[in-house]
């Protein structure tokens, strides 16, 4: 594996990493940034939390350095590169690494997504930018309005690419890429292999692009440790829920609902019983929503509940634990949510709660990641399920099980899992009574 300084990087860019404190590329940029350095078309397919937007921006960066200029005219500063993502919080983050990675150039970077004021928008584009983060519906509001140029356009991305053909993005890509240069370098990354996605890339990249992979297909992410619970019922759920948080030590929990409602009416339950919550989803404006999650990332809130809208575009470093309150409808959506937790080489738990209507979801999980995932069936005989009033004494504090729940094995869970389970106190089994994991025929 190559240095940063093995690449030939320009000197502005070498300054900007060695300023973030990095010194070796991850897998995926170490595949990537030297062949998209030499204009090649790049379908890169990697899971979150691997350094794939550093992959594709220090490269783009490097190329657009040459043109990078301190002139105040916005003519000296044209659109060059466009990065799309699916989500405005992916496209937030996206602009925060870029400005990052930028300190030390003249390049001008700028973000446009939907929920905030177009007008004011408008004037950033106005002052002109060189890379510009945009959403897909949003860049098409601002091609409508005249408020930008694709002339000089060199470098086009897709980030998150499946998750945009999912989201029902494909005609607002067709109107976008139709209106860009034919001359140009196009990149798409992803975090699925789908048979989808490899029809999409035929149509955006050039026949002789490079497939830069560093994992194989739908795998989930060797550093996270996953378990289900199945349970009996929703209040049997959410009353196993309280038990996961109080005997959890963990700073941070992300919980994850597959509706805006759910999200919001969890969240509330959380608060009611004196929890440090709150909650992200898609009814929400977008400030309320970037304010949540910097509040969650600066530890004010312990918990957060949240859609699937937050799965691409939230990094919170060293993420410990994931909890799938629902589990998802669409199976990739497994992979990007548990993806928020062990980035990076580091580890994390992923814990999904299920009851007999959840079956066939996971079956195609377990299908599509070609793993059995362990489970737990947990009774309400066992659990002894706290009161309410209980839960409201001990919310937020180290709820500690019986003598009787610690002392009983975990069998068929790694000997890893059970010590960071320990460490961490949650209550793996709660039952003498396994499910066998499903075996594929």
């Amino acid at each position: 594996m190559k240095s940063f300084f093995n690449f030939g990087l320009a000197p502005e860019v070498i300054k900007s990493i060695e300023n973030l404190g990095y010194s070796d590329p991850t897998p995926i940029q170490d595949k990537a940034i030297s062949k998209i350095m030499i204009g090649k078309d790049v379908l890169g397919i990697a899971q979150t939390g691997t350094g794939k937007t550093g992959a594709f921006l220090i490269p783009i960066i490097h190329r657009l350095q040459p043109m990078a200029n301190n002139s105040t005219s916005p003519a000296r500063h044209p659109i060059r590169s466009i990065i799309l993502a699916p989500t405005r919080e992916l496209a937030d983050q996206i602009y925060e690494n870029a400005k990052s990675f930028t300190s030390f150039s003249f390049l001008r970077v700028g973000v446009v997504f939907g929920g905030v004021n177009i007008d004011q928008q408008k004037e950033l584009l106005n002052k002109g930018v060189e890379i510009l983060i945009a959403t897909p519906g949003r860049l098409l509001d601002h091609l409508k309005q005249k408020n930008i140029r694709f002339d000089f356009v060199s470098i086009f991305t897709l980030d998150e690419a499946d998750r945009m053909l999912d989201m029902g993005f494909l005609p607002d890509l067709q109107q976008i890429i139709g209106k860009l240069p034919k001359k140009r370098q196009s990149l798409l990354f992803s975090a699925t292999f789908s048979d989808e996605i490899k029809k999409f890339s035929k149509k955006i990249l050039d026949t002789n692009s490079e497939l830069v992979q560093v994992s194989s297909s739908n795998s989930t992410a060797v550093t996270v440790d996953q378990i289900i619970y199945e349970l009996m019922n929703y209040e049997h759920k959410k009353r196993y829920l309280h038990i996961l948080i109080n005997n959890n030590k963990a700073s941070q929990i992300l919980i994850f609902t597959n509706t805006k409602n759910e999200a919001s009416s969890l969240s509330n339950h959380l608060q009611k019983n004196k929890f440090l919550t709150d909650s992200i989803h898609g009814n929400k404006t977008q400030s309320d929503r970037l304010k949540v999650l910097d509040s969650f990332k600066l530890g004010d809130i312990r918990i957060l509940v949240a859609t699937d809208v937050a799965a691409r575009g939230l990094d919170i470093p060293e993420l410990p634990v994931v909890i799938n309150f629902d589990i998802p409808f669409v199976a990739e959506d497994y992979i990007h949510r548990i993806g928020r937790t062990g980035r990076a080489g580091s580890s994390g738990i992923a814990i999904s709660l299920m009851t007999s209507d959840d079956e066939d979801r996971i079956l195609e999980i377990e299908n599509l990641t070609q793993c059995s995932l362990k489970r737990e069936r947990v009774g309400i005989e066992k659990t002894k399920l706290l009161s309410e009033s209980n839960l409201k004494k001990n919310n937020d504090k180290n709820f500690s099980l019986s003598q009787k729940h610690k002392s009983l094995s975990v069998p068929g869970i790694s000997r890893n899992l059970k010590n960071r389970v320990r460490q961490q106190k949650l209550p793996v089994l709660l039952t003498s009574h396994p499910i066998k994991n499903h075996q594929k025929k």
